[in-house]
């Protein structure tokens, strides 16, 4: 045997045996647990949940002290400088802001620590009590870290609230919680001013930008608040320092007010324990985590998923750029041609992302390479087909030079447009779809993390790992949870469904938190303590395990209509699978037992959708006048017949009749979460005399 044969026969064999290893991987086990029958899985490496992976550390408070005088002299909030803001106005006669943004500044670790303590000092100085909760009403920005950590250094309980929230929601959520202190951007102070009538308890306000100070329409609320600079509070604690007051493991570090798809916002009750106890469990399944990366923070701190990120990048010392989904990129809505997006100027190798956001940056690359046509369409295509050929299996092409070739001549470019270093990336707040999945992975060259969490579970749930590169499953558990599967005949789920369980997913562990705010009925239909002690909580998602411990999400019990002919209709499912339409930036299907068929709202994408026009040479005046005519639904819907055959959908799931619509849901319109989720409620309230129409016609 030649040395050439045994150079090439080895490393095929060992990467046979590697794949073969993986193949059959245990993700998860088995477990025995407390509380309601049911089919439970834990984490293959731990047996039981974990509450901390550092030895004496009990608070997210002890947690960022302990890093910060671990990681002194190192980078740790930075943001990038603004140069100026500029008006733009399009075609149509429409204006819109545009900035310029030069290079990142940043903090260390040590300055942040300072600034935290300053902070925690500066509440006192301001009257703040013991025993009062303040609020954090913002976009995210290095601010809003230092405001969190520097209120849990005064044991103050913190009342987290999407910036994007309605009038009714903010009212609720500070009312609710008498909060007496509100730590704000400005933009979120005129919103404030607007609605102070209407708010009791609130005494302070502390303004994150300087702008106010020379806003003459905010001296009618300056009698009945007093509104401080953040630089001005962090001052008074610089020259009046106070001891820290720190908080238990069980006391409330948040409550976080979820803007949920159905009615008011709830909030959830979390202590440190409950997040610390997710942080704990993400360290040890990130691959390679270290004080070398860089992570780039633009999600709402305002939801968990984000909370925990950063709290976790913080723990370890790596360092968090901030950006804004409207400055991500190169290309992004707000950014000044010719100036770089955030992704490009930090070239970060983390970041997290809600599937909404990764399904736009793949339509996005679809686009260019399609408008680009020709030589460059085709090497995409045929690079496309091979690493995707690789990772399914034929491994001829996974390894070596083949991919390094693609690599430089395809997906380098593509990478580029998040900086060219992404390692990794945590997709959470909705299922992601298998496509997209592989779309990442093959063109980013970064294994997705798709987990399952919900607030109440401080987001940890399950979490997919690092070398499983199967697509639509969110994986085995995480190490601080145990997830168990029970029966909900009514659905037709039981855990002794074969080939695998299947049932109502529940989460037991230290991260499940203590309830919802003052409502102790809803918090007693859905989270429930067994005789061990263990809290669970009723997700009403349903899920089923695979064979190697990975569960999959396939249905949600409030989604699933039965029809007229006795149908059942699940429009979650249904929507995943339509929305892989091109012409199509979001969807809503709709479907009543007094019909037997369903409908849907399609919001168009307005590049695609105007480019076949273009193609096609159909006139239109504007945008609304091209999405009702005729032969633009048409396509659009044929379009959605192909997805539905694509996903093998029956026929009473596909809808019969649909409606374009011309207008984007964004979180500002109140008809989509800040996570992206449809507030089918509000959709179906706001667009009910379309919908009409669609069963009348």
């Amino acid at each position: 045997m030649g040395p050439y044969f045994v150079g090439v026969l080895i490393p095929l064999m060992v990467t046979l045996l590697i794949w073969n290893t993986k193949k059959g991987k245990k993700r998860g086990l088995t477990v025995d647990v407390g509380g309601e029958t049911g089919y439970a899985i834990r984490n293959h490496r731990f047996t039981s949940p974990v509450e901390t992976a550092w030895e004496g550390v009990t608070t997210l408070a002890e947690l960022f002290e302990y890093s910060c005088n671990k990681h002194t002299n190192k980078k740790l909030l930075g943001t990038r400088k603004l140069i100026s803001r500029e008006m733009e106005t399009s075609g149509d006669g429409r204006s819109f802001e545009k900035l310029h943004l030069g290079d990142y500044e940043w903090q260390s670790y040590g300055q942040v620590f300072e600034s935290v303590c300053n902070f925690a000092s500066g509440l006192v100085q301001l009257g703040h009590q013991r025993g009062e909760r303040a609020a954090i009403f913002a976009d995210t920005r290095e601010e809003w870290l230092i405001a969190l950590q520097g209120c849990f250094r005064r044991n103050v309980t913190v009342v987290t609230i999407y910036a994007s929230l309605g009038e009714e929601a903010l009212c609720h959520s500070f009312n609710e919680t008498e909060v007496t202190t509100v730590i704000c951007g400005y933009k979120e102070l005129k919103k404030l001013a607007n609605i102070s009538g209407q708010i009791d308890t609130i005494k302070r306000i502390i303004c994150m930008d300087e702008e106010f100070q020379s806003d003459n329409s905010l001296v009618s609320v300056s009698s009945s608040w007093t509104i401080t600079s953040f630089s001005d509070v962090e001052r008074l604690g610089r020259e009046n320092p106070v001891d820290p007051d720190l908080p238990l493991a069980d006391d409330i570090s948040v409550i976080m007010y979820t803007s949920g798809s159905t009615g008011l916002p709830k909030g959830v009750v979390m202590t440190h324990r409950n997040v610390l106890a997710t942080v704990s469990a993400v360290m040890t399944i990130v691959p390679r985590l270290g004080s070398e990366d860089i992570y780039l923070a633009y999600l709402p701190l305002a939801h968990i998923l984000e909370l925990v990120a950063e709290n976790l990048i913080a723990a370890i010392g790596c360092s968090i750029g901030y950006g804004s989904p409207l400055t991500l990129t190169d290309t992004s809505n707000k950014i000044k041609r010719g100036t770089k997006g955030d992704a490009s100027m930090l070239r970060p190798t983390l970041m997290a992302a809600v599937p909404a956001i990764l399904d736009r940056v793949r339509d996005g690359v679809h686009k260019k390479v399609d408008s680009t046509g020709g030589l460059a369409k085709t090497l995409f295509d045929l690079a496309y087909s091979r690493r995707l050929s690789a990772i399914n299996g034929s491994w001829f092409g996974a390894w070596g030079l083949e991919r390094l070739i693609w690599n430089f001549l395809v997906f380098r470019k593509i990478r580029a447009i998040l900086g060219g270093r992404i390692r990794f990336i945590l997709s959470g707040g909705a299922p992601l779809s298998a496509e997209t999945q592989r779309f990442i992975n093959i063109c980013l060259g970064a294994p997705i993390g798709q987990g399952y969490g919900l607030t109440e579970t401080c987001a940890g749930g399950t979490f997919s790992e690092y070398d499983d590169t199967s697509v639509g499953r969110v994986g085995p558990p995480l190490p601080c949870s145990f997830i168990k599967l029970v029966d909900w005949p009514e659905g037709g789920y039981l855990i002794s469904d074969s080939p695998m369980p299947r049932g109502e997913i529940v989460v037991g562990g230290p991260n499940v938190t203590l309830g919802y705010f003052k409502n102790e009925e809803k918090t007693k239909e859905v989270y429930k303590v067994d005789e061990k002690g263990m809290r669970w909580f009723y997700t009403g998602d349903v899920g089923r395990f695979h064979a190697d411990g990975c569960l999959e999400i396939i249905d949600r019990k409030k989604d699933i209509v039965k029809l007229q002919h006795g149908e059942y209709v699940s429009l979650g499912k249904v929507e995943a699978a339509l929305i892989i339409s091109p012409y199509v930036d979001s969807i809503m299907l709709h479907a009543d037992s007094f019909h037997s068929y369903c409908v849907a709202l399609v919001v168009a994408s307005q590049a695609a959708v105007e480019e076949w026009a273009s193609n096609y040479r159909v006139e239109y005046s504007d945008f609304l006048d091209l999405c009702q005519k005729e032969e633009t639904v048409k396509e659009v819907y044929t379009s959605l017949i192909k997805a539905a055959k694509g996903a093998r959908l029956e026929k009473f799931e596909i809808p019969a009749k649909i409606k374009l619509l011309s207008e984007a849901w964004t979180p500002e319109s109140g008809l989509v979460t800040a996570a992206l989720k449809i507030k089918r409620e509000v959709v179906r309230k706001t667009f009910s005399d379309e919908l009409a129409k669609l069963y009348s016609s």
